[in-house]
């Protein structure tokens, strides 16, 4: 069972981001504040569940929580600001958008930059230990796949319904087959040549 949250503030949220390693797609984060009673035993690390259940939950954390909010990053800002700080600044703008200003933010991770003076506490792996970063890594989650599906009705070659937006061999090879899209993020290395060493 997860605890609930980290600090000991009446409005602790959670944050996450999904996507940060992809080579397609946005990096999304998502922001929560659960109410201090929320129990919900099947909540945890959204790489733990099933989509099936990351749906489920998705549904519960809406109806339950104080309130919640999702952002994207896209590809244009992550190739001009760099993978890590599109991921904080996507969790900025989810804790911006919160109808309720919180006490104190737990980060999923070990980087984050201040925001607003509120208080902050980097946790590695946090969504497998407090309740609102495993909510917020859930809502991350199942919004960025819902954009991955429609990105890959667009371009079906790349299989992004399965991979997400990942480095798979499959991806890569598709690249080197088709090249690269406007939902590629070109400052990652994309293609298989450049990843591997000269002997």
């Amino acid at each position: 069972m997860l605890k609930p949250q980290h600090s000991s503030f009446q409005f602790e949220c959670g944050t996450d981001e999904a996507g940060r390693g992809c080579l397609a797609g946005p990096v999304t984060a998502a922001a929560v504040i659960l109410p201090k009673y929320f129990r919900k035993g099947m909540i945890n690390d959204s790489k733990l569940l099933t989509p099936e259940k990351r749906l489920e939950l998705r549904e519960v954390i809406e109806k339950k929580a104080i309130c919640y909010s999702i952002h994207h990053i896209y590809m244009e800002e992550i190739d001009q600001i760099n993978i890590l700080n599109a991921s904080i600044l996507a969790m900025h703008h989810c804790i911006e958008k919160l109808e309720t200003v919180p006490d104190f933010i737990a980060v999923d991770g070990n980087r984050f930059h201040n925001y607003k003076q509120i208080p902050h506490a980097c946790i590695i792996e946090g969504d497998g230990k407090y309740l609102n970063i495993a909510a917020a890594s859930i809502l991350a989650k199942t919004y960025r796949d819902e954009l991955m599906q429609q990105m890959h009705e667009e371009y079906p070659m790349y299989n992004w319904k399965n991979n997400k937006g990942y480095g798979t061999r499959e991806h890569r090879e598709a690249i080197k087959e088709f090249g690269i899209t406007k939902y590629h993020r070109k400052s990652f290395k994309l293609f298989p040549e450049q990843l591997e060493l000269p002997l």
